[in-house]
C-alpha cells in the first residue's frame, strides 16, 4: 500500500507524534509512507491533487481547505483519511476574533463527512467528528502518543538547591501562563528557591519567578524536561482547549515527573489527583501542591513513577500502533468505534 499524507509541514510537531512516530509500523504492515506540505494557494493545490493517482490511500493531517478544493481532493484520492488532534472546528484561544468560527466549523463538517476514515486525537474529538456528520463507522480514536526516545529520565540530587519547575510549549501555548501571571508571580514569591524551566521559542517574565530558559531542540527536548522536578501546565477552559491531547502532560509523565495542571479538558484523564500528580483549581491549591512538592522528595518520586506507568501503559507509540495501522487499512465504513484503550 502507497499511502500519502499531507501535511502543514513535515517538521510539525503533529507530523512527527502523529505520523512519523507510526511510521515503522505502517512500514511492517506493507505501508510506504511518503510526506508532503500541503501547497499553498490554489493553482498550487491543483496541480498536486492531480498527482496523486499512484497513491492507494491519501492522509489529510489537521488542514482545512474551501469546499471546492476539498470535491477535488475527494475526486482525486482512491481513499481519503482525515487526522487531527485540536479542535480545528474553532479557533484557538488567543485568537482576537473568539473562538467561534462559523467558517472553520463548515469546513471542518465538510471534510469529515467527505472521509473514508477520520483519526481523532481523543473522545471529545471524535464527537464532535459525529456531531458534525461523520458517520460513526468512519471514525476512530487514536491519541497523540509519546515514544521510546521521550522516556529519558535525570538524576535529580536532593542538594540542587530548590524546585525546578517545567513547562515546555510554544510561543502560542506560552500565552495560557501568560494569562496567569499573578499566579506564577505569586509562586515566586511563597515557595523559597522556586524555579521556573521554560522550554520554548521565546521567555516570560514572572517577576519573583526566576526563569531558567531552555530554547527548544527536538534533540534535547526529551533530556531538557527530565532535568526538572515538576511539570506544570494552564490553558483556559473553552472549547479549544477542551479538544487538546495532551502532549504537554505526556512528556512530563514520561521523564517521571509529577504534573500539576488545572482540570481542563484531557488534564482529568491523564492526571490522578493524589497519584501522579495535582489538579488546583485556585491559586491557594496551586500554592498548596507546589509547596508539598517542594518539601517532599519521596512524594514527587513516587507520583512521578505512577505517571510514567501509566504514561506506558495507555499513551505509548507500541501500545496505539496496531490501532493507527488499522484504521490506515480500514475500508470505507470499518473504521469502528473507539474504546479508551486498544486492549478494552
Amino acid at each position: 500500500m502507497r499511502l500519502l499524507a499531507l501535511v502543514e509541514a513535515p517538521d510539525h510537531v503533529c507530523c512527527r507524534r502523529r505520523l512519523r512516530a507510526f511510521e515503522p509500523a505502517l512500514s511492517r504492515a506493507g505501508c510506504s509512507l511518503t510526506i508532503e506540505s500541503l501547497e499553498r494557494g490554489a493553482l498550487r493545490r491543483i496541480i498536486q491533487f492531480a498527482r496523486l493517482e499512484p497513491y492507494d490511500a491519501v492522509l489529510l493531517q489537521r488542514l482545512l481547505m474551501p469546499a471546492w478544493q476539498l470535491r477535488r481532493l475527494r475526486k482525486a484520492s482512491r481513499r481519503l483519511i482525515f487526522d487531527f488532534d485540536d479542535a480545528i472546528l474553532h479557533n484557538d484561544s488567543y485568537c482576537p476574533r473568539g473562538v467561534a468560527s462559523p467558517k472553520r466549523a463548515r469546513r471542518f463538517a465538510a471534510t469529515v463527512r467527505l472521509a473514508d476514515v477520520v483519526i481523532a486525537g481523543n473522545d471529545y474529538l471524535a464527537e464532535c467528528a459525529l456531531k458534525a456528520g461523520a458517520r460513526r463507522g468512519s471514525v476512530t480514536m487514536v491519541p497523540t502518543c509519546v515514544g521510546a526516545a521521550d522516556f529519558a529520565t535525570a538524576e535529580r540530587g536532593p542538594d540542587r538547591g530548590g524546585l525546578e519547575l517545567v513547562w515546555i510549549g510554544s510561543s502560542s501555548t506560552l500565552q495560557g501562563l501568560e494569562r496567569r501571571r499573578g499566579l506564577w508571580e505569586r509562586l515566586g514569591r511563597e515557595v523559597p528557591n522556586l524555579k521556573l524551566r521554560a522550554i520554548c521559542d521565546r521567555f516570560p517574565d514572572f517577576g519573583p519567578l526566576p526563569i531558567i530558559p531552555i530554547q527548544w531542540s527536538e534533540r534535547t527536548e526529551a533530556q531538557e524536561v527530565a532535568a526538572g522536578d515538576v511539570g506544570i501546565n494552564w490553558m483556559p477552559d473553552d472549547l479549544w482547549s477542551r479538544g487538546k491531547c495532551g502532549l504537554k502532560i505526556l512528556q512530563y509523565q514520561a521523564a517521571a515527573l509529577p504534573v500539576v495542571a488545572n482540570p481542563v479538558g484531557v488534564h482529568r484523564e491523564m492526571i490522578e489527583p493524589g497519584v501522579s500528580g495535582f489538579l488546583p483549581r485556585s491559586d491557594t491549591e496551586w500554592l498548596e501542591a507546589i509547596g508539598r512538592l517542594a518539601a517532599e522528595p519521596a512524594l514527587r518520586r513516587r507520583m512521578g513513577n505512577a505517571g510514567r506507568a501509566a504514561a506506558e501503559a495507555n499513551y505509548s507509540v507500541s501500545v496505539w500502533s496496531s490501532r493507527f495501522v488499522s484504521a490506515v487499512f480500514a475500508k470505507t465504513g470499518d473504521g469502528g468505534s473507539w474504546p479508551r484503550h486498544p486492549g478494552e
